[in-house]
Parts: structure tokens; sequence; C-alpha cells
């Protein structure tokens, strides 16, 4: 499939999330009904990182379709839990994160029937922290697609942009297992 949507370009937004970078010591609630936090969790995190999710009827926000890497929120999440097992096998947590409050991701979580939680970052505090790329419509600021991969609180990969989001997990998948085959967890 040919995705219908503009592809975003690198726009160097994302040039300082390097390898080592540590996580910032943040906690953020989940639809788990818990928090979370990115710089203490041990092993393997993959952390997919979203601009904002829809709900069945609702109307996106102005300018949606012309934005490019707007659209793909929920094929990427869906693409997330269809390989779910896959990276647990391969001992990594998946997590995905948006700016949204945690009542408006946990319909998502729900809807999609997701195997893992969503972050919220409602306030912008790990936006402002690790200074992530967003974007603006509507007078509201919305986070850039990327994916961190996260080992022992700091980054190995960053992946940005993020072109096609439903192909993305697949990509995401493919690089972790040659790194682990690689080198072993």
């Amino acid at each position: 499939m040919t995705w219908p949507f503009p592809a975003p370009k690198d726009d160097g937004a994302a040039r300082h999330l390097v390898r080592g970078l540590a996580m910032p010591d943040i906690a953020l609630p989940t639809t788990g009904a818990r928090e979370v936090n990115f710089s203490s969790l041990d092993g393997w995190t993959i952390l997919f990182i979203y601009p904002w999710t829809g709900q069945p009827g609702g109307e996106n926000p102005p300018n949606w379709d012309d934005i490019p890497g707007a659209h793909g929120s929920t094929p990427e999440a869906e693409g997330f839990r269809n390989l779910y097992r896959a990276f647990e096998q391969s001992q990594a947590r998946v997590y995905g994160l948006s700016a949204q409050t945690t009542d408006w991701q946990q319909e998502l979580a729900e809807r999609l029937g997701l195997p893992f939680e969503i972050v919220s970052d409602a306030e912008g505090r790990l936006r402002q922290a690790l200074k992530l790329p967003t974007f603006e419509t509507g007078e509201v600021v919305y986070l850039a697609r990327l994916t961190l991969a996260i080992h022992e609180g700091r980054i190995v990969r960053t992946f940005y942009p993020v072109h096609p989001p439903d192909a993305h997990p697949r990509e995401v998948l493919a690089w972790f297992n040659e790194l682990v085959s690689r080198k072993g967890r």
C-alpha cells in the first residue's frame, strides 16, 4: 500500500536524541492506572511517540491531512500490537506515548485491544525535558512521530522521521532483532 498522506522530512529536530542520552527522571501516567519512569526501567524499552489519535466519529485537528507525518497513529499502534509478542519474546517492552490525556488514550487502548500501556505526557514534561520535536495546528502543540529504543534508561537509537507509520513497527523489530543477534541481550 502507498501511504496516502504527506511524508515527513528529516528536519534535524531529533538530532540531539543521541545514543547514550539518559532519559529524564520523570514519572508519567499510563493507561494501566500506574506511572512509568523510563529512566529507571531495566532492560529494553521501545517507546513509540505519536501526535494524536482520533475517536470514531470525531473530526481531525485543522489541516491534519496536509501536515507531513500527522496521520497514522492508529495503524502504527495496531502494528506494535500485532508484533507485541515478538517484541516480548525478544525481551523488549513496548509503550506508546502522546500528549493526550490518559482518559482519551484509554479509549484507544480498549478499542484496539492494546496489550501494552499508553503513556500520557499531557503536561509536556517529557517533551520539554528531551526537547522532543513538535508541530502545531489549531493553536495546539502535537508531538512529532518518533521512536526511541531505550536500554537501562538510556537512548540507544532514535527513529526519526517515521514513515510510513503502519510499516514502522516491522522496521523497529527488524532492527532490534538484528542488534540482539549481533550483541546478545
